[in-house]
């Protein structure tokens, strides 16, 4: 299933994407699609719903991120080897994680709003995985059990907050509007394999980043258990898991985002995103 939620006003509500691209109104099934409703039962349960009688959203709507009420947003740092070499430092012995605070979430295709005084705006597509039934100290091959599905994250971050600013990475990636998600929620049993699908980010109509989730050092399986060993996770819980090579700190001079750019990205069978970056002033 690709499930998603789409603006109804001030509200938020759950859809499902049909098999003829249609977008159901969901609200029949759930109240929304958010850690209660998330869970790996849950899903097995709607999967088989005949969505015919439900009313079809017309085109003239926003997504709103993918899934609601998302306790933890954690990171993977340097997760493809080729994106830790054009940022100059070594692959990790083991995964570094950090977290990204859950205000930072918006929709797919969101204005992102570059921070005030921020110089150093830069760009990450990213495979999330969303949690579905709680997890602690499990095996790796125990993961995709506890796996709800896969969604599509832009990891933006402040490179000079980031790096210069001291202390944790989370000062960086933290910003409103730094973390969107979505279109769509795609439940697991329609990814055959999450290390194969390819992944790209563009800006301005200028391909930026073009890679594939077979390159990462730590695979989605791994990082779930990993990550279990030192927390408990939590249905809707999101793990970013790294992005491929193309970011703007890496380019020779380094580029960043400026108000009036526009980024478009996605990843194979989960949808795309598209957002137009806008100044600090603009939202205040």
């Amino acid at each position: 299933m690709k499930l998603l939620r789409y603006r109804d006003g001030n509200l938020a509500k759950p859809g499902i994407l049909d098999k003829e691209n249609k977008i159901r109104n969901a609200s029949s099934l759930v109240e929304d699609w958010n850690n209660e409703n998330i869970s790996a039962e849950n899903l097995d349960r709607i999967k088989n719903t005949d969505l015919s009688s439900m009313p079809v959203i017309d085109e003239d709507f926003t997504f709103a991120p993918c899934i609601a009420g998302v306790g933890k947003f954690i990171c993977i740092g340097l997760n493809y080897s080729d994106h830790a070499a054009e940022t100059g430092q070594e692959v990790p012995k083991e995964p570094i994680m950090f977290m990204k605070a859950t205000s930072a979430i918006c929709g797919p295709n969101d204005d992102i709003i570059i921070p005030k005084n921020s110089s150093k705006s830069d760009w990450e597509v990213e495979l999330g995985v969303v949690i579905g039934k709680e997890t602690k100290h499990i095996e790796e091959k125990q993961s995709q059990d506890h796996i709800a599905g896969y969604c599509v994250v832009n990891d933006l971050s402040e490179r000079e907050f980031q790096l210069e600013h001291y202390g944790q990475w989370v000062k960086g990636k933290s910003c409103d509007t730094f973390g969107p998600l979505g279109p769509y929620l795609v439940t697991k049993d329609e990814v055959a394999d999450p290390q194969n699908l390819r992944m790209w980010l563009d800006v301005n109509g200028e391909r930026m980043q073009d890679g594939s989730t077979s390159t990462m050092v730590y695979g989605v399986n791994f990082l779930v258990s990993y990550l279990s060993q030192f927390m408990s996770l939590q249905p809707g819980d999101v793990i970013s898991t790294g992005t491929p090579p193309g970011v703007g700190m890496g380019k020779k001079p380094p580029l960043y985002l400026k108000p009036g750019d526009v980024m478009k990205l996605g990843i194979e069978h989960l949808g795309e995103q598209c957002q137009k970056v806008i100044n600090y002033s603009e939202k205040t």
